[in-house]
Order: C-alpha cells, then structure tokens, then sequence
C-alpha cells in the first residue's frame, strides 16, 4: 500500500513538472520577438511620469501587451499599477472609475498566477487610493484594508520592500490625533528603507518600485540617507 501510494505521489509530481514546464514554454512561445525590450521600455516610461493622460497611454499600450503575452502576469499587472497611479493623481470625480479598472486588471494578473505578495501589495495601494474620495468617510476603512493587504504581503515575502511602504504611508496620512503622522511614520520610512537597500528582483521586469518614494520622506524630514 505504501509503495502503491509513493507511486502515485511520484506521478502527480513528474506531471506537475511537466505541466510547469509546458507552462513556461508556452509563455516563451506565445511572446513575439523583442517582447522582454518591449516591456522594459514601457516600464520605464510609466515610472518616469506622473501625467494621467501619460498613464492611460500606458495602461492601453500594456493592455495591447497582454494580448500578445496572454500567459504572462506582468503586463496586467503593470496595468493596474498604471492605472492606481493615474487614480491618485488625475480628476477626483474619476478616482473611483478608474481604480476599478485598476482592480479588474489585478484580478487578471492573479488569474495568471502572479506573485501574491506584490498582487496583494498593489491592492492595498488601491485601497489607500480610493480615501482620496472621501477621507473622512473612507479613511478608517481603506486604510484598515490596506493595512491588512499589506500585512499579507509582508508575510508571504518578509524581503519584499513594498509592503513596508504602504504600511509607512498608512502612518503618514493618519492624522496625528489618532497616532499618525509624519514622526510616527518616520521609522516605518526607515525601515523601508533597509529592506529596499537589500532587495534583488526576480527578473528585469519584475516589481521594483517604490524605493524613491521612500528616499523623498526620508530626504524631506531630515534623515540620514547613506
């Protein structure tokens, strides 16, 4: 019996290989030539602006991408990430609108077995941009979801830098009377820090923002920045 049964444990794991290597040939086959340059540039150019009309370029453009990579996780999730940006910085009145488009891209990249601690870490970043609709009515309970996101993350991947960030940033815009507040926060920025001075991506095209972010806090109140 116990032969029986290591047999059939030597089976699902030979075609649980086989199935991730056929996996990863499919995504290699199914990326036309150019696509790991192709990516790479519009990465870059969606981390170098700030401009919503630039950002819905980039969506689009990483939208097209994902039909000609249709196996990989990254397109859609820089999808989603150029789309939260562009909720946090274009019209209030379209905040909303866009950040559900943000989550249905997410929820493609999950679909398409994505890294879960960085999926789980861009929604707590939607979640943190939604408050910009209503503070007062939201803060309390996005910021908790993104807490909770974030925590997530964090304990899937103790290296990953970005959780560490939205959890600085959660401090950072509650107000002072309930704990928060820049000097609160100022450790969490510190300690962000730390953990993206020793991050490595997986790949060229893996996640790897989020750094700048902390160095500003940490130039802008007054801190040490080897």
């Amino acid at each position: 019996m116990k032969k029986v049964l290591f047999l059939l444990a030597l089976a699902a794991a030979s075609l649980s290989a086989s199935a991730q290597t056929k996996t990863a040939t499919a995504t290699a086959q199914a990326a036309p030539a150019g696509y790991q340059s192709m990516m790479a540039a519009t990465i870059q150019e969606l981390m170098q602006t700030g401009d919503p009309a630039a950002l819905k370029a980039s969506a689009a453009k990483l939208e097209r991408v994902a039909t000609v990579a249709p196996t990989d996780w990254l397109p859609r999730y820089y999808q989603a990430y150029a789309l939260t940006t562009c909720a946090n910085t274009g019209p209030l009145k379209e905040t909303d609108q866009v950040l559900d488009q943000a989550e249905a891209a997410l929820a493609q990249a999950r679909k398409l077995g994505g890294d879960e601690s960085e999926l789980l870490t861009l929604q707590a970043r939607i979640d943190q941009s939604r408050i910009r609709v209503d503070f007062m009515g939201r803060g309390q309970e996005y910021a908790g979801r993104a807490t909770e996101a974030a925590n997530r993350a964090r304990a899937l991947n103790p290296a990953n830098p970005r959780p560490y960030l939205i959890l600085a940033n959660n401090v950072y815009h509650t107000p002072t009377a309930y704990g928060g507040g820049a000097a609160a926060a100022k450790s969490l920025f510190e300690q962000a820090k730390v953990k993206f001075d020793a991050f490595q991506p997986a790949s060229v095209l893996a996640p790897n923002w989020g750094k700048n972010q902390v160095l500003d806090f940490l130039k802008s109140s007054g801190a040490a920045i080897n």
